[in-house]
């Protein structure tokens, strides 16, 4: 009955393909100028309690989080709450028969339902179910590959938004070298044909989706539930790996999620104690529009920096819309940053710096910096995005940085000469 339904839907489909084509040039032309955090971040709309979401959906807020109140679900009866540490965008609850409701704040509600198991008669209709076996996930959201990985559940894994070439992720990049994982359209242009056949059963997106919001509505008419990763809107670098957390739900992989966000929750734990040594960082890369885009505060790099034994440049940056990337005058960066002590040029949004001269090509401002007179200047690599599995390693990376230590022993920072 499900094929019989998705045959039928991707004829639908396929008429409204030929009338909405046209909106794929705008969306084009857009990720042009943008990058998988900016996109996230640019995309999102932030709402209010008893407001309706992009999906159109009343959501729960987070005032239902902090009075510990599980959502009653007709049928059901609540048995636990996960236990999380730093992740503040979603919850977790657990009833009986094994069901499972992620509450991913300011987004949706996903019921996750056994295998076997029935949905509950009279669901509240803005819950999303999720039935077992989820096997055959198309993943766009390429900060969750990691997660599954280190789980071991890459097997849940069969499509992917990526193609093997932009993975940094070496089981990912086996995996579709394999065949095992086949690339399936990137998230604003999917290859429907390939999810129906795959009989694509969830959809996990970036909140990237939410700049294509026809799209998203395709994938559902399939009859494919999409859930929409948040994790990059954790103010702390583990709130994103304890992400972990809400995808061993779905593929119970509950015990090995646990026992992974421990050993990297210890590894943050033994760097806690590195001496701040005072010294500023900015953090940055430049658009292509020229303007430069730093990180808010309360982000999780920032936080990063500080754990790390550095101050962020930006500490005092005042912003109220929401994003975690925010965007500046080459003028309002130089207010702030010229007497940084180090600068870190964020590549995992755009090329590598090759030397100092790629920086100097990119505003001759820069020449005027504290850190490029006095050879500070540092460049992450391409992969740092999708490592949300060893955050740790950039904490150790700008503690040697700013300490004078083997730049042998990073993982993601590169001194640019």
């Amino acid at each position: 009955m499900k094929k019989k339904l998705y045959q039928v839907t991707a004829l639908i489909l396929a008429a409204v393909l030929l009338l909405g084509g046209c909106g794929q040039k705008a969306e084009k032309e857009t990720e042009k100028q943008t990058d998988p955090e900016t996109q996230e971040t640019a995309a999102e709309t932030k709402t209010e309690a008893g407001t309706e979401s992009s999906q159109g959906e009343t959501q729960v807020t987070t005032a239902a989080r902090e009075s510990g109140d599980a959502p009653e679900i007709a049928g059901l009866t609540y048995e636990s709450t996960m236990e999380l540490t730093y992740a503040e965008c979603f919850d977790v609850y657990y009833y009986e028969g094994g069901y499972g409701l992620i509450d991913v704040h300011d987004s949706a509600r996903y019921l996750v339902i056994p295998e076997d198991k029935p949905v509950p008669d009279g669901l509240d209709e803005d819950i999303i179910v999720l039935q077992q076996p989820l096997d055959q996930i198309y993943l766009a959201a390429t900060s969750a590959m990691a997660l599954f990985a280190s789980m071991n559940a890459l097997d849940a894994i069969r499509l992917s938004g990526t193609q093997a070439s932009g993975w940094y992720i070496d089981d990912a990049v086996k995996a579709m070298e394999s065949g095992d994982v086949l690339f399936a359209g990137k998230y604003s242009e999917p290859d429907y044909e390939l999810l129906v056949n795959e009989q694509c059963d969830l959809a996990i997106e970036s909140t990237m989706i939410l700049h294509s919001p026809k799209v998203q509505e395709m994938i559902e008419m399939l009859d494919i539930p999409v859930f929409i990763d948040r994790s990059s809107y954790e103010s702390h670098p583990l709130g994103r790996t304890e992400w972990i957390k809400a995808y061993s739900v779905m593929v119970d992989k509950e015990d090995e999620a646990k026992a992974f966000f421990d050993q990297q929750a210890k590894v943050i734990s033994d760097l806690k104690d590195f001496k701040n040594t005072e010294k500023t960082v900015a953090y940055f890369y430049v658009s292509t529009d020229g303007s430069v885009v730093v990180r808010k505060p309360t982000d999780y790099i920032p936080k990063m920096i500080e754990i790390g034994g550095g101050r962020y440049a930006f500490s005092n940056l005042q912003d109220e819309s929401g994003k975690t990337s925010i965007p500046l005058t080459m003028e309002e960066f130089y207010a702030t940053a010229v007497d940084a002590d180090y600068l870190v040029y964020n590549a995992s949004i755009d090329a590598p710096l090759a030397g100092v001269e790629d920086l100097l090509a990119k505003s001759e401002m820069f020449s005027d910096f504290k850190a490029v007179k006095e050879g500070n200047v540092w460049t992450t690599g391409k992969s740092l995005y999708q490592a949300t599995d060893i955050v740790g390693e950039l904490i150790r990376d700008l503690n040697l940085m700013l300490t004078g230590g083997d730049a042998s022993q990073m993982t993601f920072l590169t001194k640019v000469e």
